[in-house]
């Protein structure tokens, strides 16, 4: 088996359990190969005492790869995502972070899931993706893809922007807001959650468009199809706003149109046979736990 691993940042405890799960793929004669930039940070740390092959781009992840590992939490998870982007290599994260939606294999259960890996005990779910379009410009070409969620909001002011809303084209309505977030299922989760969106579970062929703090207080979340195109035009005092993919946030112009609507491709997961969405749901947010007992 070969496995390309990914991480973003090391603290000491990451360390530790890096090292527990470099020993186990060495023991289990499973080929890993380091994302570069990873690779350096932790060679800082003294160690591995062994050479590892490394990859700097997408380009570099072919066939010969069954599975990329990610070190870290969701947003290690996220990025990992522009290094897989359509090459069908399924994802298995290990979280030293905190909450992990994505990232489900907890960091004292390494061994046992990659036990799991190698005995096929797990099940892949293909998470779907949106892509975006921008005119005048498009800051994101090559990249415009997002696992969670699209969120347009403003930037260097404390006045509201307006954001026109199209659905294929027809026109919904117009959200005086700090901004909005369009959520995939996956997505549901995270940023949207924070704001008052619905849990969608993975499979839902749908999407979320979540305001952030509205001014009309009877903008409520929407779940639409995921086949719909959204058309946002923002209106803003300001010059800018901003327009975030995920954790990439780029400035844009506060008379663009942005084209939102489902990625031509998909990203798969690995879910362990042991986890289930629904469990991760009860573990992360504490469901049917009574604090007063």
């Amino acid at each position: 088996m070969k496995v390309a691993i990914y991480g973003q940042y090391q603290t000491k405890e990451a360390v530790s359990y890096i090292k527990i799960l470099m020993s186990i793929l060495a023991k289990k004669n499973i080929t890993a190969v380091f994302e570069d930039h990873f690779y350096e940070l932790i060679k800082e740390q003294a160690f591995p005492t062994t050479h590892y092959s490394t990859f700097k781009s997408h380009q570099e992840l072919d066939e010969s790869f069954e599975v990329m590992l990610t070190v870290g939490g969701d947003g290690t998870f996220l990025r990992a995502v522009t290094f897989v982007r359509d090459r069908d290599i399924p994802i298995l994260g290990i979280n030293i972070g905190r909450l992990g939606f994505l990232a489900t294999v907890q960091k004292e259960h390494i061994e046992k899931a990659i036990n799991l890996l190698i005995s096929k005990k797990y099940v892949i779910n293909e998470r779907s993706l949106l892509s975006i379009n921008i005119d005048p410009s498009n800051e994101f070409e090559g990249l415009n893809f997002a696992i969670n969620e699209i969120a347009v909001s403003r930037k260097n002011t404390t006045s509201m922007i307006t954001i026109e809303t199209y659905l294929n084209n027809e026109y919904l309505t117009s959200y005086w807001a700090d901004g909005l977030i369009i959520a995939t299922p996956t997505g549901s989760t995270g940023y949207s959650l924070s704001c008052g969106g619905p849990i969608l579970a993975p499979d839902t062929q749908s999407l979320v468009i979540t305001p952030i703090a509205p001014h009309n207080l009877n903008a409520r979340p929407l779940v639409i199809s995921d086949t719909t195109e959204l058309t946002l035009k923002i209106v803003a005092r300001e010059k800018e706003a901003l327009l975030s993919l995920d954790s990439r946030t780029v400035s844009v112009d506060s008379t663009a149109t942005i084209r939102v609507k489902k990625a031509d491709f998909k990203i798969k997961t690995i879910l362990l046979h042991e986890n289930t969405f629904f469990k991760t749901l009860r573990e992360k947010l504490l469901w049917g736990e009574d604090k007063r007992n």
